[in-house]
């Protein structure tokens, strides 16, 4: 097993030097660059921009040199320094702007990650348990409309029905006058009080999948043999479900713990631009429509580390939880 781990964590390294090329090379294959996007924006203002202000401009963000230099350089500072580059549109360090933003992305969505696994999970073996029950006719409904209906839509609906119903807006995660308001007691009760929403939106669709995933396979394993043995023995039926298919129908849920990671980080882009959260899924949507390439190149590297990252404890745990794994592995 040691030496499975050890190989493991090698091809994890190996996959991350090559993501930073990867990422690097998506971002600056389009045509131009954040120089030419922004001469753009300030020649539809009326501005004019001359070829030597150009020139300058593209001398002092360093766009001169080919992009090779330009990967070599940033990899250079990020391996000798922890530095990520500067953001050409904020310009402000990248490692900045995404520990900005961190804090309220890791509540929003830890928030809605625990939504989901708190209440998937029973639902489905309740599902599979008492089949063709009223109850599980309402999980399924709920779990298809969930499955059916996109975040952002959902997110829409709420906002338009807060506002209609109660004349009150829940976009964001703070009030006006508690935007830019110091921290305090009062400050915190607000972000409570303006959670549930985006954590309900961002959690039904996860939610939703979970529970299909769960009752299907608890039903699959309901219908083999060894539980039949099992009953033959005298295990009583809840502690029979928990032990053995419950245990079973965990393995393709703990295999989802790498995707789990990078969602963590980023969050639903589009629902977060709907309901106005400050997280970072915009932040790498702008950074990629203004051709930011350091500040875009910088946090698809953090997202394609933290699924490594993530797909790396999904094998452990997978050992972890099913010993036919952990002998097949060894």
């Amino acid at each position: 097993m040691g030496a499975y781990i050890a190989r493991r964590f090698l091809y994890m390294v190996i996959l991350l030097f090559l993501s930073t090329i990867v990422s690097f090379a998506i971002i600056v294959l389009p045509p131009g660059d954040y120089l030419t996007s922004y001469v753009q924006q300030l020649e539809a203002q009326g501005g004019e921009v001359t070829d030597d202000q150009i020139a300058s401009l593209r001398a002092a963000y360093g766009l001169g040199d080919p992009e090779y230099v330009q990967y070599i350089k940033w990899m250079r500072g990020m391996l000798t320094e922890g530095d990520l580059g500067r953001s050409f549109a904020w310009r402000a360090p990248v490692s900045e702007i995404i520990l900005d933003r961190l804090p309220m992305t890791l509540v929003v969505s830890l928030g809605a990650t625990i939504l989901v696994y708190a209440v998937a999970i029973p639902v489905g073996i309740y599902s599979a348990v008492k089949q063709y029950s009223l109850g599980d006719y309402i999980a399924s409904f709920i779990g298809f409309i969930g499955l059916a209906m996109p975040n952002f839509l959902l997110g829409l609906i709420l906002l338009m029905l807060f506002y209609n119903w109660f004349g009150i807006s829940v976009g964001g995660l703070f009030s006006s006058d508690m935007q830019s308001a110091p921290w305090s007691w009062d400050k915190f009760v607000d972000l409570l009080v303006h959670l549930p929403v985006p954590i309900l939106v961002l959690g039904l669709g996860g939610t939703a999948a979970i529970i299909r995933v769960m009752r299907a396979t608890v039903l699959d394993e309901l219908q083999k043999p060894y539980v039949e043995t099992a009953r033959a023995k005298g295990v009583s039926e809840w502690r029979l479900i928990i032990k053995y298919p419950v245990r079973v129908a965990l393995n393709p849920i703990v295999s989802t713990i790498g995707w789990l990671l990078p969602v963590i980080l980023a969050g639903e882009t589009i629902t977060a631009i709907v309901l106005n959260l400050p997280t970072i899924g915009p932040v790498l949507l702008q950074s990629l429509l203004t051709e930011d390439m350091f500040l875009a190149s910088g946090i698809v590297l953090i997202l394609t580390f933290l699924t490594i990252i993530g797909t790396f404890i999904s094998d452990m745990a997978l050992m972890w939880i099913d010993p036919r794994i952990r002998m097949v592995r060894s």
